[in-house]
């Protein structure tokens, strides 16, 4: 911390170096045994120190101590590595000071140390095996000085987080919540989530909008976080709109005198500042180059001076620094008490935040995870740990790789055995096209592991080069890596499958998760306490069963905190939208819509489970009524693109417009609407999953262990997207609107017993003429009040 300098440098480093420097480590040692006999290897020393009632414990192991046969000792620090040599030495400063260290450690358990000790740094290159030293003599007072100068220059940051921690508890303790009252059903849950981090507890919150569940998770957490309850707080979620919530509930709890730092983490690749998207390399970016020099400024700064650090400010202060802002968040997020950013920041097997889950780390902290749009974290998570390895990725490099050196010749060899199984497995499934095993193909596996240590050869000897394979041949390395990670390590019988598909052009293997749930308990399990919540848990036993919970785990459903006479929910059940009953129920649907529509004008959206099934649908409504404003969603639009579509939904429309959108895409959730911006949601469908290989898969796996497939495969996922949808139209206290669901599996027991609460008044109709009564009589209603 206190000697770092020098330059980000992530162009591609030889994986097997950490194997092969452990081996050089031992043949340096041996070499060195066999010359002096004084030669003692891997010393564990330990020091102890006090400073400002702060305990110091620090601990390491020395890689060699000599004796001479004078006495004298020498302490051997050895660094090696695949860099020329040149370069590892501007680490030498570095280097130097962790043996000088031992050497001041070791004097201090010595009863009649001398009055001088040596250092002597040896440099080893693995590839060359040249061999560099140079030694040192320090006298034990210049020890003194430099190890006191080094631990007065750590304890700063142990101070500042003091400091930054006693500061915290004092206005936490004051704090109280940002409302005069609570919203109907805060309480319950703020009084369920301190229970549960008091309690060491998993708890599962399905809650309606409008309730305030930002701000009932996170007031109760911070509570806990001053009566020492917790170390830090991680608010995970799955859209960067949530994150915005989070931080907004910050900022009015600060309001109400909270100290506390919050940081919000973004992508790489969307808080790079480098013109090169992500390439870390001095060469390529200035924020790289003397990173670390200062870094340790940089997060002084930006502590000192911020308690909401979001990314715009993380983005401000790097440039002031000229330090890259990825590393610099990941750095200040180790000061900071409230840590929001993405799923993928915890549950994800590869960019894990290792600083906080890594190793002993994943054990250590008394951590609370607050777990945002938890409706979507099983299918993310499902898809973090299944990975598939395309042919055509190793046939493409296979063609163009034309260089005669030992390093390409190795890896075109795995490239060709790798080929050779893909086509032996074509052969074999030729005529089922499919093949479905709960075994492992650990014979492709091996393959892989084969190219994956011949792609790590040759990428780094050709890491200076810039061959123009360097960039396909890096990705593959990765998705490899990956693969081999699951396969390795957490490829498991009982809930994954391998799937072999072969098309008429390539051929593909897959590691597939059928059951998330252990992996995802496995991570709550490095938490104190979890609380994972949505407006639509619903049914709340399903998510709690595939989101690392069990029976024992306790579960709370709310109901709406808005009037429900406020919201129409009417089911169409006169519809068939199956897929053998597409094409006859185009224009009823039209009829339908229209008549939802044409009572009041306004602003509505109409979601449809395919982009076909929508375009249908418009075109037909375009000609049925081509004076209602229409807008459709197409399937690759940009960011600007869709916040201009939703721009369009003014609540100063002087005309009705209805939106055609896709159930289940960006229109479905995450977009806020209040108001008069949208009065009515009609949903076409009960929105299932497209049938396929790995929903039917998910479907066998969980019919042997529950019974229930269909429903964790298609029904409950399908339901979801329905909820979702219809939780766009009432936003807030004052909004008024409809839900129109079209489908007659709607009016079915099965979807009647799985609908929320707030929809117990659900009105079925069969016919227009009842969506016209119903839509028409309710309009009246509301426009001539409650009580009229």
């Amino acid at each position: 911390m206190v000697m770092r300098c020098g330059d980000i440098d992530s162009r591609f480093a030889d994986p097997s170096a950490m194997h092969k420097g452990a081996a050089a480590h031992r043949k340096i040692q041996k070499k060195q045994k066999e010359m002096q006999t004084g030669y003692e290897q891997e010393v564990s020393l330990r020091h102890e120190i006090e400073i400002d009632g702060i305990t110091i414990i620090l601990q390491g192991r020395a890689d060699g101590i000599i004796t001479d046969a004078d006495g004298k000792i020498t302490i051997d620090e050895i660094k090696s590595s695949t860099m020329p040599l040149e370069l590892l030495t501007k680490l030498q400063g570095q280097h130097l000071a962790q043996g000088k260290c031992y050497a001041y450690m070791l004097l201090q358990t010595l009863e009649n140390p001398p009055e001088a000790i040596s250092v002597q740094l040896t440099y080893f290159q693995l590839e060359s095996e040249e061999t560099q030293r140079q030694t040192w003599e320090f006298a034990d007072a210049e020890l003194a000085g430099f190890f006191n100068e080094l631990i007065e220059g750590y304890a700063v940051w142990l101070r500042l987080e003091r400091d930054l921690k006693i500061t915290r508890d004092e206005s936490i303790e004051l704090m109280r919540f940002p409302y005069d009252t609570y919203r109907k059903g805060q309480r319950e849950i703020a009084v369920a989530v301190y229970h549960a981090i008091r309690e060491r507890e998993k708890l599962y919150v399905s809650a309606p909008t409008g309730i305030g569940k930002t701000l009932s998770t996170l007031f109760p957490s911070i509570k806990a976080l001053g009566k020492g309850n917790a170390d830090k707080l991680f608010y995970l979620t799955a859209k960067t709109v949530a994150r915005v919530v989070a931080e907004d509930a910050v900022r009015q709890m600060a309001e109400r005198g909270l100290r506390l730092k919050h940081i919000t983490l973004r992508a790489k690749e969307k808080i790079c500042q480098n013109s090169e998207k992500t390439v870390c390399n001095p060469d390529s970016c200035a924020y790289a180059k003397g990173h670390y020099d200062r870094i340790n400024d940089a997060i002084l700064d930006i502590l000192e001076n911020c308690d909401i650090i979001i990314p715009d400010v993380t983005v401000e202060y790097a440039k002031k620094h000229r330090v890259c802002p990825h590393e610099y968040a990941l750095d200040a997020s180790l000061y900071c008490d409230l840590v929001v950013g993405d799923y993928n920041h915890v549950f994800d097997p590869v960019v894990y935040l290792q600083r906080f889950f890594g190793g002993e780390a994943g054990s250590n902290g008394d951590h609370i995870f607050l777990i945002d749009e938890a409706h979507n974290l099983a299918e993310r998570v499902r898809d973090m740990y299944s990975v598939s390895l395309d042919k055509r990725a190793f046939a493409d490099i296979r063609k163009e790789l034309k260089d005669k050196d030992t390093q390409s010749k190795d890896l075109k060899k795995t490239l060709r055995d790798i080929g050779a199984h893909y086509t032996s497995l074509r052969k074999e499934h030729e005529e089922t096209k499919v093949y479905v095993a709960r075994e492992q193909d650990r014979a492709f596996a091996e393959l892989v592991e084969a190219f994956s240590f011949a792609a790590g050869q040759w990428l780094n000897a050709k890491k200076a080069s810039g061959h123009s394979l360097h960039e396909d041949i890096l990705n593959l390395y990765f998705e490899t890596s990956r693969y081999l990670l699951i396969s390795q390590e957490m490829y498991d019988e009982t809930f994954y499958a391998n799937i072999t598909e072969i098309t008429s052009r390539t051929a593909y293997i897959t590691l597939f998760c059928l059951n998330p749930s252990s992996i995802i308990a496995g991570k709550l399990d490095m938490a104190r306490a979890s609380v994972i919540f949505s407006a639509t848990l619903q049914p709340l036993p399903y998510y709690r069963d595939i989101l690392g919970g069990g029976e024992g785990d306790r579960a709370i459903s709310l109901p709406s905190p808005f009037d429900t006479r406020k919201l129409l929910v009417m089911a169409h059940a006169g519809i068939s939208t199956k897929y053998v009953d597409r094409e006859s129920s185009y224009a009823p649907i039209v009829s339908a819509l229209n008549a939802a529509v044409s009572h009041k004008m306004g602003n509505y959206m109409c979601f449809f489970p395919s982009y076909e099934y929508m375009h249908k649908v418009h075109e037909l409504f375009c000609q049925e009524f081509p004076d209602v404003a229409t807008m459709m969603q197409t399937g690759s639009m940009t960011e600007q693109e869709r916040e201009g579509f939703l721009a369009r939904f003014d609540a100063d429309n002087k005309e009705t417009l209805v939106g055609f959108v896709v159930l289940g895409g960006v229109f479905s959730e995450g977009i806020d609407l209040k108001g008069d911006r949208l009065i009515g949601s009609i949903i076409v469908s009960v929105g299932i999953p497209k049938i396929s290989l790995r929903q039917d898969l998910i479907r066998g796996y969980y019919d042997q262990e529950n019974g229930l497939g269909y429903d964790y495969a298609y029904t409950f996922p399908g339901m979801n997207k329905v909820l979702q949808a219809a939780g766009r139209v009432i936003r807030t206290e004052q909004d008024a609107g409809i839900v129109m669901l079209i489908d007659s599996r709607y009016d079915t027991a099965k979807y009647r017993g799985i609908m929320p609460p707030h929809w117990d008044n659900v009105r079925v109709v069969r016919n227009l003429v009842g969506v016209e009564t119903t839509a028409g009589s309710w309009y009246n209603y509301l426009e001539g009040g409650f009580d009229g």
